[in-house]
């Protein structure tokens, strides 16, 4: 696998796409922004599209069966970087786990809720570790767009590039999260509405939509 590029943003998302299969489209007041409504009638949902898109989705924009690469993750990590690197949630597949296609119409595996409760507002730095396999397809251009929203405002928008990942292999990676920088009233209120903080991961292939996942975060006291 190529090696790992990341870029964020914050509050106002720049668009960045130096691939040559897309136009590139600066970050300027003029970009138009654009709605879910109107990405689910693409065909073709591009990494520019995702990076108008300043609200969270409702509904996915894509199906499970876009996923032809049968890209599959099993296992995720997180941790505090800013008090050695200590875990703070850990998931993974049983070993030896193979991947089942999702059929479309159930959404139950590309959704989750979180609650790491209050103090994790308060961190600045986290770090991610997560491993997927790939089927037997390549993988060209494999990159991420996760957008985090607090109901209705885009708190911050990460871009991760994976690269390349040949057919059949496992992949793992590390990415750092830089978080919000947050008033004490804006934690207050996100530790107050349990929920409704949300995120929207997009992922891509040779700039194309082949997966779609949602999140929910909690922060409550404990």
């Amino acid at each position: 696998m190529a090696g790992l590029r990341i870029r964020s943003t914050s509050k106002k998302a720049a668009v960045d796409d130096s691939s040559d299969d897309e136009n590139i489209v600066s970050d300027d007041e003029d970009d138009d922004e654009v709605t879910e409504e109107y990405l689910r009638e693409k065909k073709r949902i591009s990494p520019n599209d995702i990076l108008r898109l300043h609200k969270p989705c409702k509904k996915y924009l894509c199906k499970p069966s876009a996923n032809t690469y049968a890209i599959d993750f099993v296992s995720f990590k997180i941790r505090d970087m800013d008090h050695g690197g200590r875990t703070l949630f850990e998931v993974k597949k049983p070993a030896g786990a193979k991947f089942v296609p999702t059929k479309d119409g159930d959404d139950s595996g590309r959704f989750v809720q979180y609650d790491f409760g209050a103090p994790f507002l308060d961190l600045e730095t986290v770090g991610t570790t997560v491993t997927f396999t790939v089927g037997s397809k390549p993988v060209e251009g494999f990159r991420m767009i996760e957008r985090h929203y607090f109901k209705d405002e885009l708190l911050k928008s990460f871009d991760f590039d994976f690269g390349f990942c040949v057919p059949n292999s496992r992949n793992s990676c590390e990415q750092i999260y830089a978080l919000p920088d947050l008033s004490k009233k804006e934690k207050q209120k996100m530790i107050q509405s349990p929920y409704k903080t949300r995120s929207d991961s997009f992922y891509f292939v040779k700039n194309k939509l082949v997966m779609h996942n949602k999140a929910e975060y909690a922060y409550q006291e404990r």
